[in-house]
């Protein structure tokens, strides 16, 4: 069957940079998603965008759908003829299919015999079967807002202008937006405005680049990355390319040049994290550093021209960028003129949730639970005390209000100029640690208090009104928090009791509707985080199961038991061992066993029962010490040589016989072999 290229372009004026990528890709799975439904065959789906336009590209695009037969069921035969003749239903199940009763055929299934049809079907052509393909993929497109231009009631991200929509060197007759599919795409803005008529979908990223224009997002993004790189060079520093920064900037140009610019050094007297803010939010500039990692003034912006006079351009940059320093500048000179700790009153008026108060009562709350965490961990607890206190106040500055992504950043200089604690000064920064699942972890002791008072208050106070997450709503980000609970307990290594910690939280609440189950309840939504917690780590769901039929409340002993599973897990007795075990579990319940684990040895009569009676013995001794010190792997791997005599019990002993108090003593057997394994977790639940 013939092939050729597809090429599908949607141009229009700049798009929001940030929502460019998802738009491109949604844009390419559901053109791809159509062809695929449609039965089309096809080779790559390339999506190509620039701030200007969404395209697709697939290869190897057959013409059209495949010859395909296809069969129809009519009614039941016995239903289809009576005394030889046909009935109204096989007559009616004809005329469906346009033919006479007598070109029907009988199909036989399992649930008897039919009247059927089968034709030969002919494939829709590409020419067909695009437009509604394009209409569905545009429509389903992720738009973070719409807008209307002119007086059209066409609604899309940005006003649109123009429709590309070739097969090889054919236009397919597509309409989207109000507008006619054409061959015609635009070139830079600037640079090549012309209209460009292409002959061929494959002349598609060449004829554009010839534009000025780069297609290809990864080739752009590169591209901007190799000229920063050449620019920190050449001023013998280092570039910082923050990837979600350089994604952002390859979202606003089409053809990138990469200039350095400067300021002035007296503005490197404010805290680095304040210009380096000041200029990604509000200039997308990349930074430089010095050899020993100082901010240099200089800085790179991607222009969008090849400028004739560059110098100019660098020129205009800096003369944006100066008045953006000098109120960084200028916030901070403020900001030093109070102590943070003068702050504590302006707490009072911010509220945190109208239910739970201000961030004046949650800092009070979390001081208690801040200071016992301390103690516990071997920090300092009237630290961590003072680190809640003044937790929030950096809120209030001049700084932070302007930069909000600069909170516990600008606290913890300040904390500094006001001769607070060292641990307390970057506990101020390290409280929203982690911020993300594979974020780093506070490394003070009062960072972890702090950090993990704050989500516990914020955990039990919104459980404990009644608004736990649901569904896709998390507006307090509890998920986030309680995923940062176990990160701090799991990866700090500190093995507290969870419920003791929220029973904490909760009691520092003076009046919540759910107090009397709010512990319960985030308990048990936190330990289901580990649901996914482990899974880079290749811990699957059944391994969470196993671990989670346990009453462990100890976040770092639930992770220990975890790997010791997973580890287990990777043996060969492992799936007869987890089969072993749910057989048992079956037989319990089945039985109604009333859990005791206490075998009469002298009842013990075959051989198989006794060799498992005295293996389990010998077991339960060795494994002892290491559950005193929380060695589970090990225990496991001591536990797995149980294979051969459990397997021996289950091939050479009667387990139900008719003898009661034999039948009780088998019964006990088995539970004291669970109650071993249970000890670390229920492997029955692991695959067998």
């Amino acid at each position: 069957m013939a092939t050729d290229t597809l090429l599908l372009e949607l141009g229009c004026e700049e798009l929001p940079p940030v929502a460019l990528d998802a738009l491109s890709d949604a844009f390419a799975s559901g053109i791809q998603n159509g062809l695929a439904a449609a039965e089309i065959p096809f080779g790559r789906v390339r999506a190509l965008a620039s701030p200007r336009r969404l395209a697709v590209e697939v290869t190897e695009l057959a013409a059209r759908q495949p010859d395909r037969e296809v069969e129809r069921r009519g009614p039941a035969l016995a239903a289809a003829f009576k005394d030889g003749a046909p009935t109204k239903a096989a007559e009616g199940f004809a005329r469906s299919c346009g033919v006479g009763v007598d070109q029907l055929i009988e199909l036989e299934t399992p649930k008897g015999t039919w009247l059927g049809f089968r034709e030969q079907q002919t494939g829709e052509g590409i020419q067909a079967l695009l437009p509604g393909i394009l209409h569905k993929a545009i429509g389903d497109l992720p738009v973070p807002k719409y807008m209307r231009w002119g007086d059209s009631r066409t609604e899309f991200s940005r006003p649109v202008h123009w429709l590309v929509a070739l097969y090889g060197s054919e236009v397919i007759p597509a309409e989207a937006l109000n507008l006619t599919a054409g061959r015609t795409t635009y070139g830079h803005r600037f640079h090549a405005p012309e209209a460009l008529p292409l002959k061929h979908a494959d002349d598609y990223v060449a004829a554009l680049e010839n534009a000025y224009v780069l297609a290809d997002r990864e080739q752009r993004r590169e591209r901007i990355r190799e000229q920063v790189l050449a620019e920190a060079e050449v001023n013998d520093a280092r570039a910082v390319i923050d990837e979600d920064l350089l994604r952002e900037v390859a979202g606003l140009v089409e053809w990138p040049v990469a200039l350095t610019g400067s300021f002035d050094q007296r503005f490197l007297e404010v805290p680095a994290e304040c210009l380096v803010s000041s200029m990604q939010e509000h200039q997308k500039y990349f930074h430089l550093l010095d050899d020993n990692g100082q901010l240099k003034p200089l800085f790179i912006t991607v222009a969008n021209i090849e400028s004739l006079d560059p110098d100019q351009v660098i020129a205009g940059n800096e003369k944006v960028i100066r008045p953006r320093l000098a109120d960084a500048v200028f916030f901070f000179d403020a900001d030093r003129k109070r102590t943070l700790a003068s702050r504590l009153p302006e707490l009072g008026s911010m509220v945190f949730q109208h239910k739970l108060g201000t961030l004046a009562d949650k800092a009070q709350r979390s001081e208690a639970v801040a200071a016992f965490i301390a103690d516990k961990i071997g920090g300092e607890p009237a630290h961590a005390k003072r680190a809640t206190q003044l937790a929030k106040c950096d809120l209030v500055t001049e700084m932070v209000q302007e930069f909000a992504e600069l909170q516990g950043v600008m606290g913890r200089y300040y904390a500094a100029e006001d001769g607070e604690a060292s641990d307390v000064t970057i506990a101020l920064e390290e409280q929203y640690l982690p911020r993300f699942a594979s974020d780093s972890i506070p490394q003070t002791a009062t960072g972890k208090a702090v950090a993990l008072a704050d989500r516990l208050d914020t955990l039990t106070g919104i459980f404990g009104i009644g608004q736990r997450p649901t569904g896709a709503k998390d507006p307090f980000a509890l998920r986030r928090a309680s995923i940062a609970v176990i990160n701090i307990l799991v990866k700090g290594e500190l093995d507290l009791d969870l419920r003791e910690l929220l029973t904490l939280a909760a009691e520092q609440h003076t009046d919540l509707p759910r107090a009397e189950t709010v512990v319960d309840d985030v308990l048990t939504y936190t330990l289901d985080r580990f649901r996914a917690w482990g899974q880079d780590d290749g811990i699957s769901a059944e391994m969470y199961l196993s671990v989670r039929k346990r009453p462990v409340t100890r976040p770092l002993d639930f992770a220990r038991r975890l790997y010791a599973v997973k580890t287990f897990a990777q043996r060969d007795e492992a799936a007869a061992l987890a089969a072993a075990n749910k057989r048992v579990s079956n037989i319990l319940a089945k039985q109604n066993h009333d859990g005791s684990t206490d075998v009469n040895a002298d009842r013990l009569s075959e051989p198989a029962e006794k060799a498992l009676f005295e293996a389990l013995s010998e077991r339960r001794k060795s494994v002892a010490p290491l559950l005193a010190d929380d060695r589970y792997t090990e225990t496991l791997d001591a536990l797995a040589t149980l294979r051969k005599p459990v397997d021996s019990l289950f091939d050479q002993v009667m387990v139900m016989t008719d003898d009661d108090a034999v039948r009780h003593n088998r019964l006990a057997l088995l539970a004291s072999l669970q109650a071993l394994f249970l000890e670390v977790a229920d492997i029955a639940e692991l695959p067998q």
